[in-house]
């Protein structure tokens, strides 16, 4: 343990706890630094410098070359707000165009349509007065009930302490013109989705973020889908609930989670 200079982590936004339980059980003097970036742009955005403090819940700096900032709607640059992650500058990893895309239109739909010239992530972050970035979750998975702009990890950070359940997924459903909560749940063997569960999870979201926060429907599910990289499918299980197609399966793990999410009698009503 002597011997442990730093702890990295990618994946998923590690939560202000997470860096707790580093420091107060694993080792006090120690660099715990996490990275974010994309699959496309094979490098990251933001990630850890070994010469910098850290501070508790958030990535340590941007990276060489990147000029990363968090964009408000209209187009300028945030600081100590959410916004949406964008870099204003090419930058040595950016891709150039994606196979089978001729004309390049699914890569400019892509990244570039939101503010025309500038890569858009599709990430909320924020960016300190100091430089720390710290990330909210996917914007194109954004909660929008009642006008108000929910992330999905919020959520996820809750459900996350709680020891019935294995795994989860939160979507929002179009419903009677706004849009309503659906959170899906996979239960560890020992649980039950009855009554009791339920008011114990709509009560813990409550607590820790807000009574907008709390899902019209708790429903169950027997699997969540994950991406090969890890990553939870919200924007297809979305789709799906409307009826729309999803393409590209095969970018999932487990594409055969998603035939569940077909014809949910209770998001009829």
């Amino acid at each position: 343990m002597n011997r442990l200079n730093t702890i990295l982590s990618t994946g998923s936004p590690l939560s202000p706890e997470s860096f707790d339980y580093v420091y107060d059980n694993i080792k006090k003097d120690i660099t715990l630094s996490s990275i974010a970036g994309g699959t496309d742009i094979i490098s990251c955005f933001v990630l850890g410098n070994p010469n910098l403090p850290v501070y508790r819940g958030e990535i340590q700096c941007r990276g060489l070359g990147m000029d990363v900032h968090s964009f408000s709607i209209e187009g300028k640059p945030l600081t100590d707000k959410q916004g949406e992650l964008v870099c204003a500058k090419p930058f040595p990893s950016m891709p150039i165009y994606f196979w089978n895309d001729q004309d390049g239109e699914k890569y400019k739909t892509e990244y570039f349509e939101e503010y025309p010239g500038i890569w858009h992530h599709g990430d909320y972050i924020s960016i300190s007065e100091h430089g720390g970035v710290t990330m909210h979750g996917r914007s194109d998975a954004t909660l929008n009930p009642g006008g108000v702009r929910i992330g999905t990890s919020e959520i996820y950070r809750v459900i996350e302490n709680m020891h019935e359940i294995d795994d989860s997924l939160v979507i929002g459903q179009e419903w009677d013109g706004d849009e309503r909560v659906i959170l899906f749940v996979k239960l560890n063997d020992k649980s039950k989705l009855d009554e009791t569960l339920i008011a114990k999870i709509k009560n813990a979201i409550k607590l820790n973020c807000s009574p907008r926060h709390i899902p019209a429907k708790i429903l169950l599910t027997p699997d969540i889908p994950y991406t090969i990289n890890g990553k939870k499918v919200e924007i297809a299980v979305k789709k799906i609930i409307h009826g729309n197609e999803v393409g590209n399966r095969d970018a999932l793990t487990n594409p055969e989670s998603l035939d569940y999410f077909k014809n949910i009698p209770e998001l009829n009503k």
